[in-house]
């Protein structure tokens, strides 16, 4: 049994809406990094359009970096600080859609939505978390 400050109960209905929320994120930023690793062709032209390199080595890049935070989110042990890394890579991404003045509700805020979800989902399955941010 791990040594968590008590954050009250967690039903049954919460930890299945979290685990679900975060199996959506998870699988978005398996397809997001999956088509970086690759690269498709969009993912050139969008990186040409918005003013990022348009090498394969950097689209790969960025594909690597997504997925192993992603891993580190997926695995419990590591989930938040998994979180914290991606908070940072849609941060990025959000800064990108803004700078080129993208529109707001969606483009710019894309990333808010999924960070929203993915530390929604966290937040709903992770004892840990709701010890460290109680919401009562």
């Amino acid at each position: 049994m791990e040594n968590i400050a008590y954050a009250g109960n967690i039903s049954g209905k919460s930890l299945w809406v979290g685990r679900i929320l975060s199996g959506i994120f998870i699988l978005f930023m398996i397809f997001d990094g999956g088509i970086k690793l690759v690269p498709l062709d969009i993912v050139i032209q969008t990186s040409a359009e918005i003013g990022l390199p348009t090498t394969v080595a950097f689209a790969r890049g960025l594909g690597i970096l997504g997925l192993v935070c992603t891993a580190l989110y997926a695995w419990p042990r590591t989930s938040i600080l998994g979180a914290i890394l991606l908070t940072g890579y849609l941060g990025g991404a959000i800064l990108t859609q803004l700078r080129i003045g993208n529109p707001l509700f969606t483009h710019l805020f894309f990333g808010v939505y999924l960070g929203l979800i993915m530390w929604g989902g966290l937040y709903l399955r992770d004892r840990r978390l709701r010890a460290l941010i109680p919401f009562n």
